[in-house]
């Protein structure tokens, strides 16, 4: 594998980290949260993710592993890579308490709510969990950049879209603990770092045993983390912002951008 390709998956994976400080950006500057602007982006996103997870990342996982193992032992290490993918981002969610969870999303009205609470996290234990919890996002990121271009760059936009919501749930507990918004968005900003740490980390640990079967491995594992997070995250905060509908909408049209994007580059 050459080094431009390298360096791209790597840059890619920069820009989705760093777009967490325009949701810290946004806690900075606005007064109010567009909350149909967000709905419709996350919808947008898990539509993208949804559909390469299962319309491209799968069935590339599965030929590869068919080749190697046969179409039965093939399917079952599939089937284990996908679920075990689901399993680790869990795991990390079940893990990180609920006040430090980015995925439990909050808008800008929030920061003149919490200001008068007292806060029980430091912006340094927060800092800590956003950061473990984004390191399965910049590897999934980086990988899908190593395997396909063409896949990478919407799956990059559907990350970086919905690092959004998630800079500004940075920026909240952040801002409590400090009392500085300026602070709330470099931090914001920070968190993001951990997705381009996440794919130092598959480059040092993973690319030195990199084969077709580790790559068919990695391809389930990440389709079954963005299947995770769309389910998850992406989809029900639609509940919380209160505009179902609107993000429906942004799935379907998601679905539809990533499949004439795969078509015209077949």
């Amino acid at each position: 594998m050459d080094n431009q390709t390298i360096l791209i998956a790597f840059l890619l994976t920069l820009f989705a980290g760093l777009s967490t400080g325009i949701g810290g950006l946004i806690a900075l500057i606005a007064k109010r949260t567009n909350t149909n602007f967000l709905s419709f982006a996350l919808g947008l996103s898990a539509g993208v993710m949804i559909y390469v997870s299962f319309m491209e990342m799968l069935p590339m996982s599965n030929e590869l592993l068919i080749q190697v193992y046969g179409e039965k032992e093939g399917m079952l290490y599939l089937i284990l890579s996908f679920f075990g993918g689901i399993a680790s981002i869990a795991l990390i969610d079940f893990l990180i308490p609920k006040q430090s969870n980015p995925h439990e999303l909050q808008g800008v009205e929030d920061m003149e709510i919490v200001k008068y609470k007292r806060l029980k996290q430091t912006g340094i234990v927060t800092a800590i969990t956003i950061a473990i919890h984004n390191f399965p996002e910049g590897i999934a990121t980086f990988m899908s950049a190593l395997t396909s271009l063409e896949v990478a760059l919407p799956i990059t936009a559907a990350i970086a879209i919905h690092n959004i919501p998630e800079g500004i749930a940075v920026s909240v507990p952040i801002y409590h603990a400090t009392g500085s918004k300026k602070k709330a968005f470099w931090l914001s900003l920070l968190s993001g770092l951990s997705e381009p740490l996440g794919a130092l980390i598959a480059y040092f640990f993973l690319m030195p045993f990199w084969s077709s079967t580790l790559n068919a491995v990695v391809l389930a594992a990440v389709a079954g983390v963005m299947v995770f997070i769309s389910l998850d995250e992406l989809l029900p905060s639609a509940e919380k912002y209160g505009k179902h509908h609107i993000s429906i909408i942004g799935l379907v049209i998601g679905m539809g951008i990533m499949a004439m994007s795969l078509y015209l580059f077949i």
